[in-house]
């Protein structure tokens, strides 16, 4: 599919006291997507111009918001049993927080369910061409989610076009309306009488764009809780600076479709040579470790992380043969007999040495968009069938409020720059698995 390309404090995870109140006086953001826009390419340090042009929320102009610099090191955890379980009724007491191997006692708890601490939750939906079977089911699954917000949480939506559909409001109904706009998107309108009429539209996958615009420019530092769910198949990671996905010809192709092969190839390379973003992966990383951001990503389709090469051939195959059926269902009889009829062509993209090919391709823009939530303190969880979504919702839901928001005062407030990792751990209990950031900068 074709591409189209946009291109101070102690920057720490801080938890500033503000009152709920002040959380819903944020000024509405204006021309989002303008920090990647403004980005550009270093190859001699091999990284994005970000560092130095990062953007964030406008500071509001009302006099009474009161700002308190603060040192604060706060971390959400998600603490686990042995079985996978969420571990309740922990206390501040219970943590034990080291960095650099010494001792910090812990100056800041609060219990995750806590509703008197605002949550600013953005949601990046695509809705691209590949995402079209799951559009409906999770539109109706993040109305569920929009209905769990408590009074002081505020919610924006992001599109994969890098396109705010909603700045944060506490508006349901508004939220969900917007919502229902990728729907219609997606479906076109007949219109009346020739009137009214609209085409069909699909989102232009540009979603690790659209998570570092979000990650630049939507939060600031009375965010108590900045919570980002990031629903795509993160096929961008294809245009990035190094790419983790390089086309070449894949090993025993059989002579006779070797010319068709490569040329597929080639142009895959045009593509990609230019659709090139200003930014790279690692930038992308980076750029996650400096907020503060829990993110929680949802991966439409079939997980083929941790399967063996013979089972992503297999599971490849079900996935063309399910798309197959899905896209002939919608075209003409006409139409379905003459594709029928171009078996050549059917049998270039299932020869097996193609769908290991695609399979692995697919494994590394899974792994990558996994990365981004680990390095966040989230999780991930794949969409592999449309009607999972709502469980899917409903889950970060209840991680939300199972979580410790867990904090302490460091004793080097050198602001140097650089990263510095503390560990978080329960007291007598080495068994459990904490999911939470582990890191903070200082600047």
């Amino acid at each position: 599919m074709f591409k189209t390309r946009y291109l101070n404090l102690f920057l720490i995870l801080c938890l500033p006291l503000a009152t709920a109140a002040l959380a819903q006086q944020k000024p509405k953001l204006k021309d989002f997507g303008s920090s990647v826009k403004k980005l550009k390419w270093d190859p001699e340090r091999n990284q994005t111009s970000a560092d130095t042009d990062r953007q964030s929320r406008p500071a509001s102009a009302d006099d009474d918001v009161i700002r308190i610099d603060t040192t604060l090191v706060a971390s959400d955890l998600l603490v686990l049993d042995r079985q996978g379980h969420a571990v309740k009724g922990l206390v501040a007491t219970d943590f034990i927080i080291t960095e650099d191997g010494k001792p910090e006692p812990v100056g800041h708890f609060l219990l995750g369910s806590n509703t008197s601490v605002p949550r600013s939750i953005v949601l990046i939906i695509d809705y691209s061409g590949s995402q079209f079977p799951y559009i409906q089911n999770s539109v109706d699954a993040a109305k569920v989610l929009i209905d769990k917000l408590g009074p002081h949480d505020s919610m924006a939506l992001i599109t994969d076009d890098i396109e705010m559909l909603s700045d944060f409001t506490t508006n349901k109904t508004e939220l969900k309306k917007k919502l229902d706009i990728l729907i219609e998107r997606n479906r076109g309108k007949k219109g009346f009488m020739g009137f009214g009429k609209t085409n069909i539209r699909y989102g232009l996958s540009a979603q690790y764009s659209a998570l570092m615009a979000t990650l630049n420019e939507m939060f600031d530092h009375e965010d108590q809780r900045p919570i980002i769910v990031f629903q795509t198949d993160g096929d961008e990671a294809k245009y990035l600076r190094n790419s983790i996905i390089t086309p070449h010809v894949p090993a025993g192709i059989p002579p006779e479709w070797s010319a068709a092969v490569q040329a597929n190839i080639e142009a895959e390379l045009k593509l990609q040579r230019d659709g090139m973003t200003e930014f790279s992966l690692e930038d992308v990383y980076r750029t996650v470790e400096k907020s503060r951001a829990t993110i929680y990503t949802v991966i439409p389709g079939t997980k083929f992380v941790g399967l063996s090469p013979e089972q992503q051939i297999d599971a490849m195959r079900q996935v063309d043969e399910r798309a197959m059926k899905e896209s002939l269902s919608n075209v003409s009889k006409e139409v379905r007999e003459a594709f029928k009829a171009r078996s050549a062509v059917q049998k270039a993209g299932t020869l097996t040495p193609v769908l290991r090919y695609r399979a692995e391709e697919i494994a590394k823009l899974q792994s990558a968009l996994m990365e981004v939530s680990n390095l966040s303190g989230g999780w991930t969880e794949f969409l592999e069938t449309p009607t999972q979504a709502q469980s899917i919702y409903s889950r970060i839901f209840a991680d939300i409020n199972e979580r410790y928001i867990v904090g302490y005062y460091p004793k080097n407030k050198i602001g140097d720059g650089q990263r510095h990792k503390f560990n978080i751990e329960v007291k007598n209990h080495p068994e459990y698995t904490i999911l939470g950031r582990k890191f903070y900068y200082t600047h």
